[in-house]
């Protein structure tokens, strides 16, 4: 029984493990909203600007007339109110973080990086990390979006890194999703149960694939699915961990392309260098030349009949 005297727990009840949804619709929108989700240690800043200072695909695609739904997903941000507990700790990690999101080897850019190397425009990307607030579940992250689709309907997901999981599972558990664009997924890749490929090794440890139901797989051969990896992705085994993590990704991606296009789905892995896009870290969409990236994206929506 609550006792209003006291600050003990007992008789009190906790809301948390939601989403934060920003979102915006023009007044001569498309059919189909865009959906974009994060990646790790990242929120909705992802989309919003760039550090250094130009508009993010929040307001690139506004203004190629589609609504905009920007999520924080569960245990971050501003949907910090987790359910469980975890220890936050302020560690110096800034280094990991321009090393894993492939600038450069600190603290030398890689040469023709598709990022300002000024000052204060590093200062603003440090700045966007933020912490989990309790442990993350692909599960949990996957229901909020599916309980946000339940309420707008039909949608296309825009995800990044870890994200990608998040939307896999969304589209596993949502008839909502009618197409997707991953940057850079790094997790949870689904492949049917009786062909889930051996984990990838890295110096970072290995990448294993997600085992799903053949049903479950098949709701993925049903719509366009666009995967897209940046530049500066080794092809060969490296001691830096920070690199070496994305070669098994994009690795992955492409056992999962020919998993899909066998049974008779639509998935297509961009490598962008290998389309003449070069420079680009693992945040494509608020690189340099992002509004390149978003043109390719726009071809892409185009191509799938998304963007009536």
């Amino acid at each position: 029984k609550y006792d209003p005297r006291s600050l003990d727990p007992a008789g009190q009840t906790l809301h948390g493990d939601h989403a934060y949804i920003r979102y915006q619709i023009p007044v001569d929108h498309r059919r189909l909203p865009l959906v974009f989700l994060h990646g790790h240690s990242q929120f909705s800043k992802t989309w919003e600007t760039t550090p250094d200072g130009r508009e993010g695909f929040d307001n690139l695609f506004l203004r190629r007339r589609f609504a905009v739904y920007l999520a924080t997903l569960p245990r971050r941000g501003n949907a910090g109110r987790s359910t469980l507990p975890i220890e936050l700790k302020a560690t110096p990690d800034d280094q990991t973080w321009f090393d894993r999101f492939r600038l450069g080897v600190w603290p030398d850019f890689f040469p023709g990086v598709q990022f300002r190397q000024d000052t204060e425009t590093l200062n603003q990307y440090f700045r966007q990390v933020t912490p989990d607030t309790g442990p993350f579940d692909v599960e949990v992250s996957a229901a909020s979006v599916v309980a946000l689709l339940d309420r707008i309907g039909d949608a296309i997901l825009v995800t990044h890194s870890q994200g990608g999981g998040v939307g896999w599972l969304t589209a596993l558990g949502s008839a909502h999703v009618r197409g997707i664009i991953a940057y850079e997924p790094a997790t949870n890749f689904p492949f049917p149960q009786n062909a889930v490929p051996e984990p990838l090794d890295s110096s970072a440890g290995p990448l294993s694939a997600r085992s799903v139901s053949e049903d479950a797989f098949g709701r993925l051969c049903r719509i366009p699915i666009c995967v897209i990896y940046g530049d500066n992705i080794p092809e060969q085994r490296v001691e830096a961990r920070g690199h070496d993590q994305w070669r098994v990704r994009l690795g992955m991606a492409r056992k999962w392309e020919k998993a899909v296009n066998d049974a008779g789905g639509d998935v297509s892995v961009v490598h962008l260098p290998q389309v003449g896009v070069n420079g680009n870290t693992h945040f494509p969409f608020s690189d340099l030349n992002n509004n390149q990236i978003a043109d390719l994206m726009s071809d892409f929506l185009h191509r799938s009949q998304l963007d009536s």
